[in-house]
């Protein structure tokens, strides 16, 4: 069994300060917003120029939460007078939004961050910003500020907000500006939001975590679990309503936690009652649940609320206990399938998905076939793997692999052999059904195809006209794949 210590660590310690959640102050985001103020002065002088608005050009890597930051930079930006373009090679801003699950996620920035450098040699005016959680890390900023000098600008997630003077001071020194504050953290409301789909959002109901699984960065890089309150969250979905957004998904990485530090007895299971009752909403998602925190009163909401869809997402990450135990998640495989037994009993056509980690560096053979099992028994839809990612800070990056590189990767393909064989099996049962689906758009394989997706989250390809996208259409499915479903309209 793996012994490890959080106490210890000075983040946990102030983690236990104080629960409550801290909000910026109404002054502080007033004076913030005189630097956009002072941003569009100076794109103002850009445009009489050039006489063109500076282009922005954003990246985002990782998970939803930081598409939902990059909608905030993005809105920001819109404020502040810049436009945008999806070629770095026209921008006069570049901003990376990063990542820092895993280490193939940061390798990728660098590679990026390396082909800016000689974009800049050609746009020496061109400014450019990473933030998010892969440059909260102290060591990886350090890295970035010694071995790569064209970067301008670097922030962590919980100064997302001070964005606009962050980056004004950068334009105004001319020298690389930091700030990685190490942070319990707080909530900025009100920011501008500017979004990629007008018929899909996402928001934000609580930010950080507190679990402290051994193999995550998330808590030391996006600090303590704080949640929004209730009536600023309903607020934003009522006006996503009247600007036609649909259907929302409610993010958090532990959305079962929301309400535990406010100062009144609301969990996410009444959150979900209430988003329910906003006109113009037509289907509710979240994202994540822990499992430990998943109970009968979320499933309860799920079932009694029409507009949640019938889809769960509940990371398992490994179907052997120990392993489990030492990755410190508090919940064992039969607790785990007793709360997916009640879910599907509960709520009919219950499409499931997971997140799995090969490789723990505890796992041996036989924890790895434990997992196998769990596959089998949960029967998963689609199943988030990965094998697992050192981090540099958590308890278990200090530890040896048992197993070897060659069979933790022979494992991997065996369990993607296993869990593609569930999905295409599950899949193929849709054929001959008709389904309803929200249109996305026009594929992005497939300049011929249309594609959305069904309340249980599965993806549908399908002829049709653009001029659908954002519409709610009855499809018959006419064949599966793996991965996704075909159809034509009905």
């Amino acid at each position: 069994m793996l012994e490890y210590t959080l106490q210890g660590n000075s983040f946990e310690r102030r983690f236990q300060e104080n629960l409550m959640a801290k909000y910026i102050e109404e002054s502080e985001l007033l004076r913030i917003g005189e630097y956009t103020k002072l941003l569009k002065k100076q794109n103002e002088i850009f445009e009489s120029e050039y006489s063109r608005l500076p282009r922005a050009y954003l990246e985002t890597h990782g998970c939803q939460q930081n598409e939902n930051d990059t909608e905030r930079i993005r809105g920001m930006l819109f404020e502040a007078g810049y436009d945008f373009t999806d070629d770095p090679a026209k921008s006069d801003l570049v901003v990376f939004n990063t990542c820092a699950v895993r280490e193939n996620a940061e390798d990728k920035v660098f590679g990026r961050i390396g082909i800016l450098k000689h974009i800049k040699e050609r746009r020496p005016h061109m400014m450019i910003a990473l933030c998010g959680c892969m440059v909260q890390q102290k060591h990886i900023a350090e890295r970035i500020q010694k071995v790569h000098e064209h970067i301008d600008l670097i922030f962590g997630p919980q100064a997302l907000y001070r964005m606009p003077e962050l980056l004004y001071n950068a334009y105004k020194s001319r020298k690389a500006v930091v700030d990685i504050e190490d942070s319990v953290g707080a909530i900025a409301e009100d920011i501008p939001v500017l979004r990629d789909a007008a018929h899909k959002a996402w928001v934000s109901v609580m930010y950080g975590c507190n679990n402290f699984c051994t193999y995550c960065i998330v808590p030391y890089v996006r600090g303590r679990e704080r949640s929004r309150r209730p009536e600023k969250i309903i607020e934003e979905i009522k006006e996503l309503a009247k600007d036609g957004v649909s259907e929302i998904t409610l993010l958090g990485q532990n959305v079962n936690s929301y309400g535990l530090d406010l100062d009144e007895e609301k969990d996410f299971a009444d959150l979900i009652r209430r988003v329910n009752e906003v006109d113009g909403i037509k289907r509710i998602r979240f994202m994540t649940s822990h499992p430990k925190d998943f109970g009968d009163r979320l499933i309860d909401a799920m079932a009694e609320s029409e507009k949640v869809c019938p889809q769960l997402h509940l990371p398992l990450q490994s179907g052997s206990d120990r392993v489990l135990a030492d990755m410190n998640r508090k919940y064992t495989s039969a607790e785990y399938l007793k709360k997916l037994e009640k879910a599907k009993k509960r709520i009919p056509n219950l499409a499931l998905s997971t997140d799995i980690i090969v490789g723990f560096p505890t796992e041996r053979q036989e924890d790895f076939e434990d997992t196998l099992e769990m596959l089998k028994k949960a029967e998963y839809d689609s199943i988030f793997s990965f094998i697992y990612s050192r981090r540099e800070g958590t308890p278990a990056a200090k530890l040896e692999s048992v197993l070897s590189e060659e069979k933790i990767h022979e494992n991997f393909n065996r369990m993607l052999e296993v869990q593609n064989e569930i999905s295409l099996r599950k899949n193929k049962a849709y054929v001959g059904k008709v389904v309803t689906v929200l249109i996305d758009g026009i594929s992005k394989t497939d300049d011929k195809m249309l594609t959305g997706r069904t309340d249980t989250a599965k993806i549908v390809n399908f002829p049709g006209s653009a001029e659908l996208a954002g519409s709610y259409r009855k499809v018959r499915i006419t064949d599966a794949r793996t991965w996704s479903l075909y159809g034509e309209l009905v």
